[in-house]
């Protein structure tokens, strides 16, 4: 019931509109808030054209808005987009210009803070991305959304950025022999008696576009759970009934147990796991994920395992608190990442926590090869393509890592509940997550999220070990050698091993915060093995051994 009050309460209000990034450019629809979209939308197996009408239910924020502009892709070549047939308000239509893939409509009355008006546009057309219809693995017909990143605009008129969530309804009229999922839950599925049938489903928590999802296609469908009333769902191809049901029985309601405890209450209706023909890999649609039709192997693989973990930490973290810009995208990728891992480490054990994270550096150092400038707070937006990378979901889960080391487990547990308590099924900047995360440690972050997130580069290590005999000490030099990014600063851990043991039998902390460092560790006796970070804490790459 906790949970049902705390949603309750977070939908009273509407949301301001954050401030943009220095590095995302996207124009805000100062104004307005976009409360809820109702997408009605006609399917045929006889066309690809999607007729379309759309109710934008929006709110004032301010005084003297004029108009509302909404992203869609017009007609361009090959005949593919949207043409744009008439905008209305209470039945009284409303000019528009529909340029540049701009959908620009002049309001009938100047808004006035607070005000609510419904905007209505009706549309059709063959989209050209945003929505596939297609076969599927199989061979039958099939309309799946892919709407990552910025993709929506292709087949929705929306404000399609994360800055502005808004609550949804997907209304489909398709061909009887058809299921239908989207955000959400069901309330309704109406047979026409012309061969079609409307479904009906409404997501009443607020969200970004790219997380708007429909399926639709001949489904096997399971409800293999509850999670606290609310629950979990399996839909794949109806040829796949048997090993999709076993492969996606687990470890969804594990995952959102951990999650819930850990970090605070899921904030949707329902959770759906579905299998797509058009999406890579996974993709964390808000209460319907989407894997793709290879997932379904029929021997729960570990692959796919943590590909389910991943997404379902994505429902906290991308999906309830979203970022604000694209360019903070590692509070989606790096989160959801570096949750994975923590749930591996709680269900499956220490060693596949680590061996995570020394995979995860693995594939950042191999980045870094060809993009050494590369930062994670990054204004590469140009192609939005590639607003991700393997530095957004790896070093981002590394930064985190490296922050709860800094911080202390209790300190950055606390952090972390506050910043998405705070932020939940609202918007946050790396800005936002260091402040609450300096409130709950006490400490200054400013130097750690400039190296980490606002900069470029890995640290470099080089040096030696021996043993100086006569002091009965260890001797270490240890030298930054990396020719991009900032001399980061790293209280590096040195562990000392005795008699061919595993574990040091003594870990000393080192500041390495400049290109040029030699320490001296006192010890009665000639170690075997000196190592640096024993305990898996910092992201470095190394070349450091004994000195004879």
């Amino acid at each position: 019931m906790r949970h049902l009050l705390l949603l309750s309460a977070l939908f009273t209000g509407g949301h301001e509109v954050p401030e943009p990034s220095l590095f995302d450019d996207y124009p805000r629809r100062i104004g307005i808030d976009i409360e809820n979209y109702r997408f009605e939308l006609t399917l045929s197996d006889e066309t690809d054209i999607v007729v379309g009408r759309t109710i934008v239910s929006l709110r004032f924020t301010n005084n003297g808005v004029t108009e509302l502009p909404l992203d869609l892709i017009e007609v361009g070549d090959g005949d593919r987009g949207m043409s744009v047939h008439r905008v209305s308000t209470n039945g009284t239509e409303l000019d528009w210009v529909h340029e540049n893939d701009l959908l620009t409509i002049s309001l009938a009355e100047t808004g006035r803070s607070g005000d609510r008006v419904d905007v209505t546009v009706d549309y059709s057309g063959v989209p050209a991305s945003g929505l596939v219809p297609g076969p599927n693995k199989y061979g039958d017909r099939t309309f799946f959304s892919d709407n990552w990143p910025n993709r929506a605009r292709n087949w929705l008129p929306t404000i399609d950025h994360p800055y502005d969530k808004a609550m949804s309804e997907m209304v489909v009229t398709a061909p009887s022999h058809y299921q239908v999922v989207s955000n959400g839950v069901l309330v309704e599925q109406t047979d026409q008696g012309d061969g079609t049938r409307t479904t009906h489903w409404k997501n009443s928590i607020p969200i970004a576009t790219w997380l708007y999802v429909l399926g639709v296609a001949e489904f096997a469908v399971q409800h293999v759970d509850d999670f606290e009333g609310r629950p979990i769902e399996t839909w794949v191809y109806r040829q796949d009934r048997d090993p999709g049901f076993y492969d996606f029985a687990v470890p969804t309601k594990a995952a959102m147990e951990f999650y819930d405890e850990y970090v605070g209450p899921f904030a949707y209706e329902r959770l759906a796991n579905i299998t797509s023909p058009v999406t890579g890999g996974g993709m964390e649609a808000a209460t319907a994920i989407m894997y793709h039709e290879s997932s379904v192997t029929g021997d729960r693989s570990v692959r796919w395992r943590n590909v389910i973990i991943h997404e379902v930490a994505h429902q906290w973290f991308g999906n309830a608190v979203t970022e604000s810009d694209w360019d903070d995208i590692w509070l989606s990728e790096g989160f959801a990442t570096y949750f994975t891992l923590l749930f591996i480490e709680h269900a499956y054990g220490r060693d596949e926590f680590v061996a995570g994270l020394q995979s995860s550096a693995d594939r950042v150092f191999a980045q870094y090869e060809t993009d050494p400038e590369y930062r994670i707070v990054h204004d590469d937006l140009s192609d939005m393509r590639r607003v991700t990378s393997g530095a957004t979901y790896q070093k981002g889960s590394w930064i985190l890592h490296m922050l709860r080391s800094r911080m202390g487990d209790e300190a950055f547990w606390r952090g972390i509940r506050a910043y998405y308590a705070q932020y939940m099924n609202a918007n946050a900047t790396t800005a936002d997550f260091r402040a609450v995360m300096e409130e709950a440690s006490g400490l200054d972050l400013e130097l750690f999220f400039d190296q980490w997130l606002y900069s470029g580069g890995n640290p470099r290590l080089e040096g030696w070990w021996t043993y100086d005999s006569d002091a009965q000490a260890v001797r270490i030099e240890i030298n930054q050698t990396q020719t991009a990014g900032p001399t980061f600063d790293l209280p590096l851990e040195v562990g000392i091993h005795f008699d061919g043991a595993t574990l040091p039998a003594m870990i000393e902390t080192v500041p390495v915060d400049g290109r040029f460092h030699r320490f001296v560790i006192p010890v009665d006796r000639r170690p075997t093995h000196v190592a640096l970070d024993p305990l898996v804490k910092t992201l470095f790459e190394s070349e450091f051994g004994p000195r004879e």
